[in-house]
């Protein structure tokens, strides 16, 4: 059921306040979560607590158990669900909105303010067909790659925890109720611009803009068009994270506008994916029938939605160079980023024309022989200069070996031309070529020994191992493995 805000009681944990409240009618619709019966703790970040402020006591894992399933509310919370709408898969979609999440409000913390949003709490006015719940699978995935992302370095959303209960929620199949409690410095999306866009509120986008500016983007208050540069700032943000998605082999899945943070972070956790073997046309959410957001497409799409989100912007800005120059920025963004981020990979530090070249040949070979993209690069730190027979570890991971000698011999001389010394190349490298990602099979275990035994151990050791991803954990080195023969073949779809 829906609890009233007069019968959920009020627990004295942060001190909450809703920044996003002072928007205004139109903006949102205060709403209450729905409870759910004996709830358990699934998961817990630390690090996440932390950057809160909050201790890690059993007190305090209690307390925040039962804001998680509805059954209390921090103290000074004001719970909404907002509106925005969007395109879904390069067609506009109309009015969305949180249609299972509520903004708790936001705390401060060592001057940066943090809001909390629950995930999974129950319908809202903006569900449409959806039962506003999220499951126990989904729930666990987004937890765990919210934190893997951050721990790799990438501008995403957080976790703090998740919870479940004994609620059954309809899917494919039936299963289990969850709610996972997402933290970032904001959740405004470019679909809440195009909402107001889209229905010529012409008012109140200019005071969503007004808001992004003041409270994330201060400079572009000074500049001579500041809705041109707070869209040129969102451009640089956004490319900048797609280039480290590419690098790392991360696919969103689902690169809806709705899905698009306007501070750039990765937001949404859905059909997303790791890169096994590597295939520059891999699909990761099994819902993507035509692959529009296939690991290749994630740049020109990540374009596709800056020009929309300049649509939207339009009103705001009369000079319309202003505008190709910020949607221009998210190219120049993505291109700079993503050579640094290859550079970096190969433990390049000079800049090079010919660099081009070889970043091209080595994805082609990658491709060609689906090689599993993480185990390669961080082999590859393994390389001594002009010793070909230190090549070998490399050489076991690629089917195709003369093919990789060709390349080898072009890296060797690169790697001579700027007199790279081993000793400090290689552990360079191995602070940006992870030994562990969230490959969706580890995942895929710790969700069935948490579904099928309520044992939610393999959750807490995956994320330990997550939070580290570039050191050694030799303990942990069965989390670096390739998928096994039964995960070959493992599927995410939109409602996972």
């Amino acid at each position: 059921m829906t609890l009233s805000l007069q019968s959920i009681p009020r627990m004295v944990t942060l001190p909450l306040k809703n920044r996003f409240a002072s928007l205004g009618e139109g903006f949102f619709t205060r709403w209450m979560p729905q409870s759910l019966r004996f709830p358990k703790l699934v998961a817990w970040s630390e690090s996440t607590a932390e950057l809160l402020g909050m201790d890690n006591t059993a007190q305090t894992l209690q307390t925040w158990t039962e804001i998680l399933s509805g059954q209390a509310l921090p103290l000074g919370s004001d719970p909404l669900a907002t509106v925005y709408s969007g395109h879904q898969f390069g067609v506009w979609a109309g009015q969305l909105g949180d249609g299972r999440a509520l903004l708790l409000g936001g705390v401060e913390h060592q001057g940066q303010y943090f809001e909390l949003q629950l995930k999974g709490s129950g319908k809202t006015p903006y569900s449409r067909m959806g039962d506003g719940r999220a499951v126990l699978r989904s729930s666990i995935r987004e937890f765990l790659c919210s934190e893997a992302m951050a721990a790799l370095g990438i501008p995403t959303t957080r976790a703090l925890a998740v919870v479940s209960a004994q609620d059954p929620v309809i899917r494919e199949t039936v299963e289990t109720a969850a709610v996972v409690l997402r933290v970032a410095p904001s959740f405004i999306r470019f679909g809440h611009f195009e909402h107001f866009a889209s229905h010529r509120d012409i008012t109140r986008l200019k005071a969503l803009a007004d808001f992004v500016i003041h409270y994330h983007f201060p400079a572009c208050k000074n500049a001579s068009h500041p809705y041109a540069a707070l869209l040129e700032e969102v451009a640089h943000a956004t490319g900048e994270t797609i280039a480290q998605w590419q690098c790392v082999g991360f696919m969103h899945g689902v690169m809806n506008t709705d899905n698009m943070s306007i501070l750039g972070l990765t937001i949404d956790y859905g059909p997303f994916g790791f890169m096994d073997a590597f295939d520059a046309a891999h699909i990761c959410n099994h819902s993507d029938d035509q692959g529009r957001y296939a690991y290749h497409m994630q740049p020109q799409i990540g374009h596709w939605n800056i020009a929309a989100l300049a649509e939207a912007l339009s009103p705001l800005i009369e000079d319309e160079s202003s505008i190709k120059a910020a949607v221009q920025a998210y190219v120049d963004s993505f291109e700079h980023a993503y050579s640094e981020g290859l550079r970096a990979k190969l433990g390049l530090r000079e800049v090079l024309q010919t660099d081009a070249e070889l970043f091209t040949s080595l994805l082609q070979l990658l491709h060609t022989t689906h090689t599993d993209w993480t185990l390669f690069f961080r082999a590859l730190s393994r390389i001594e200069v002009g010793n070909r027979k230190a090549d070998a570890q490399v050489r076991d991971l690629v089917v195709d070996r003369e093919a990789l000698d060709n390349w080898l011999d072009h890296y060797h001389q690169r790697l001579m031309q700027e007199a790279s010394v081993d000793a400090v190349r290689a552990p360079w490298m191995n602070t940006v070529n992870p030994k562990f990602i969230l490959r969706n099979y580890l995942a895929e275990q710790a969700i069935r020994k948490a579904r099928d035994e309520q044992d939610f151990s393999e959750v807490a050791s995956l994320l330990k191992v997550l939070e580290k991803p570039f050191e050694e954990q030799e303990q942990y080195n069965h989390y670096s493995k390739p998928p096994p023969d039964w995960a070959q073949h493992l599927e995410v779809s939109c409602s996972s």
